[in-house]
C-alpha cells in the first residue's frame, strides 16, 4: 500500500463494522507485548483500542520491536475477525484485530513521569496536575470530559427547545460589593482603574430582562477569589438561567424537568429516589437533617441512587460572628419576602428571601432566586451589609437607571456544572470532571501560575511591586 495515496482516517471505534477492510489507524501505543516472533500492539484513539499484531515477515519488523507504549503511530492493514476463543468481551472491539502492513512512527514518548493505566487516584495529585496533559489520557478522565460534553449539550438542547437564548455576557466587568472577593485585572488604557473577573453574570443577566430578552441561559465561567477550600476552584462553570414574568413555583418545575430529563436520556441506569422532587422549607431542613443541603436517599451506599430535592424560604441574610457583621445568605439581588425597607433594616435577622436551592446526595447543585427590582428595598439591604445609599447607587448606578425605564419580574437559577458532574460520576472531588484544574490554593501547576511578569509589563500599567518589609 503507496503511504501517500492514504486511505481516509478510520476511528478505531468503527473497525467492528469493516471486517475484511483495508483501514488507516492513527493513535497512541498503549502495550507492546512480545509472544515468539509476533508482536502485538494494542493502539488506542479517542474511540477505543484495538489489538494488533505484526508478523516476522514484515518489512518494517526491526521498526516494530523499537516501538514502545505512548509512541503516536499510524498503522495500515486488514480488519480480521479473531477467532472466537480469542475473543474479548469486555471491550467493544474485542471481536477485531488489526493486521498491520504498513507502520509508521508519528512521535516517539520518553518514559512517562507517571502511569495513565490505572484510574490515577494513588497517584499525587502535585504530579497528577503538573503533567495534566498526560493525566487526562487515562480512560476515566476522558469518560468524565466526554459526559461532561453531553450533559452540557443536553441541557443546551434543553433550554433551546423553550425559547432560551444563549448570550455570552463579557469577562471584563466592574468590581462591585457581591460577597467574595473580585479578582481584578489593571487598565492599560486608563491607569489606575481596574475591570474585575465576573463572580457570574448576574448583573448582565438581570440587564437582558430590562432588555425584552426574556429567556435567557448560559454556560458561564465564574470567578472568584477566595480562600483556599478543598473541593473549589478559582474559576468553575455555571449553567446560568434568568425568566421574566415567572414565579418560584415555574423556575423550579423548569429544573425538575431539566434534570429528570438529563438523568433519563444520559443515565439511564440511576434511579431518581422520588418525582416530583420533595420540597422543604429551610426551616424544616435544618430541623430534621441539620443541614440546607439533605441527603434524601433511601441507601446511601447505591452508587446509582440520586436523591434531588428543593429547599426554599431561606434567611435573607446570616450573621458572620467572626467578622461581625451582616451577610447576604444568597446574594443581594435577591428579593426579600418583605418588601418593607424599614423592616429589613432593623429586624434584618426575621426576612426571609425569594430564595431557592437544589440539593442532589447532600450536595448544593444550585442556588437561585427572584430578583429584587425595588430600589429603595435595593438600598436597604446593602445598608444592612454595610453600604450607605449614597455608596449603593455610586456602585450601581446601571441598575437605578436600566430599573427605571420598565423591568419586569425576574429569576433564575444557575446550576454549578462541576459539582453536578462529579455527584453524577461518583467522583470524591470537583477537580476530577475539569479539564485543567487547580490546587486547592489556586495554582496552576501545568504552567506555573501565577507567576510574576517582567518590569515592562508593570510600567506599561502603571504598576509597582511593593516588597513586604520583615518584622
Amino acid at each position: 500500500m503507496d503511504m501517500e495515496k492514504q486511505l481516509p482516517r478510520t476511528m478505531i471505534g468503527q473497525t467492528p463494522g469493516l471486517v475484511g477492510w483495508n483501514v488507516r489507524l492513527c493513535g497512541w501505543v498503549q502495550t507492546v507485548r512480545a509472544h515468539g516472533k509476533l508482536i502485538f500492539f494494542d493502539l488506542r484513539d479517542a474511540s477505543g483500542v484495538i489489538q494488533s499484531v505484526v508478523f516476522p515477515k514484515a518489512p518494517f519488523f526491526d521498526l516494530a520491536k523499537e516501538v514502545r507504549p505512548e509512541w503516536v503511530v499510524e498503522f495500515c492493514g486488514i480488519v480480521n475477525e479473531r477467532p472466537e476463543k480469542m475473543k474479548n468481551d469486555k471491550i467493544s472491539t474485542g471481536g477485531v484485530e488489526i493486521v498491520i502492513d504498513e507502520l509508521k512512527v508519528l512521535s516517539r514518548a520518553q518514559t512517562l513521569p507517571i502511569a495513565v493505566d490505572g484510574d490515577g487516584y494513588e497517584i499525587g495529585e502535585d504530579n497528577r496536575l503538573k503533567y495534566r496533559y498526560l493525566d487526562l489520557r487515562r480512560p476515566r478522565l476522558r469518560r468524565n470530559l466526554v459526559m461532561r460534553h453531553k450533559v452540557v449539550n443536553h441541557l443546551r438542547q434543553f433550554l433551546s427547545a423553550r425559547n432560551f437564548v444563549e448570550v455570552e455576557t463579557p469577562i471584563l466587568t466592574k468590581s462591585t460589593p457581591e460577597g467574595a472577593r473580585d479578582f481584578l485585572v489593571p487598565a492599560r488604557l486608563q491607569k489606575g482603574s481596574f475591570y474585575a473577573l465576573p463572580q457570574s453574570p448576574q448583573q448582565y443577566k438581570q440587564l437582558l430582562m430590562v432588555a425584552g430578552l426574556e429567556r435567557y441561559f448560559q454556560v458561564a465561567r465564574c470567578l472568584r477569589d477566595e480562600d483556599p477550600r478543598a473541593d473549589r476552584q478559582a474559576e468553575h462553570t455555571q449553567l446560568d438561567i434568568e425568566m421574566s414574568f415567572a414565579d418560584e413555583a415555574e423556575i423550579l418545575a423548569l429544573a425538575e424537568e431539566m434534570f429528570a430529563g438529563m438523568v433519563k436520556g444520559l443515565f439511564p441506569q440511576k434511579k431518581i429516589t422520588k418525582i416530583p422532587f420533595p420540597r422543604l422549607t429551610y426551616k424544616e431542613a435544618m430541623e430534621r437533617y441539620g443541614t440546607d443541603k439533605p441527603d434524601l436517599r433511601e441507601n446511601k451506599n447505591d452508587p446509582d441512587e440520586l436523591a434531588f430535592c428543593f429547599v426554599t424560604e431561606f434567611p435573607m441574610f446570616e450573621w458572620l460572628e467572626g467578622d461581625k457583621r451582616w451577610n447576604a445568605m444568597h446574594h443581594p439581588f435577591t428579593m426579600p419576602r418583605e418588601n418593607d425597607p424599614e423592616r429589613i433594616k432593623t429586624e434584618p435577622e426575621k426576612i426571609l428571601a425569594w430564595q431557592y436551592d437544589m440539593a442532589l446526595n447532600g450536595f448544593e447543585i444550585f442556588s437561585g432566586s427572584l430578583r429584587n427590582t425595588d430600589m429603595e428595598t435595593f438600598s436597604a439591604i446593602f445598608e444592612v451589609l454595610g453600604h450607605s445609599p449614597e455608596e449603593t447607587r455610586k456602585q450601581f448606578p446601571h441598575y437605578f437607571e436600566a430599573f427605571s425605564y420598565g423591568v419586569p419580574p425576574h429569576g433564575g437559577m444557575a446550576p454549578g456544572i462541576d459539582r453536578l458532574m462529579a455527584v453524577l460520576l461518583g467522583e470524591p472531588n470537583i477537580r476530577e470532571v475539569m479539564a485543567f484544574p487547580k490546587t486547592g490554593d489556586n495554582r496552576d501547576l501545568m504552567l506555573s501560575s501565577p507567576s510574576p511578569v517582567d518590569a515592562v509589563q508593570l510600567e506599561e500599567l502603571g504598576l509597582t511591586i511593593l516588597k513586604k518589609k520583615s518584622c
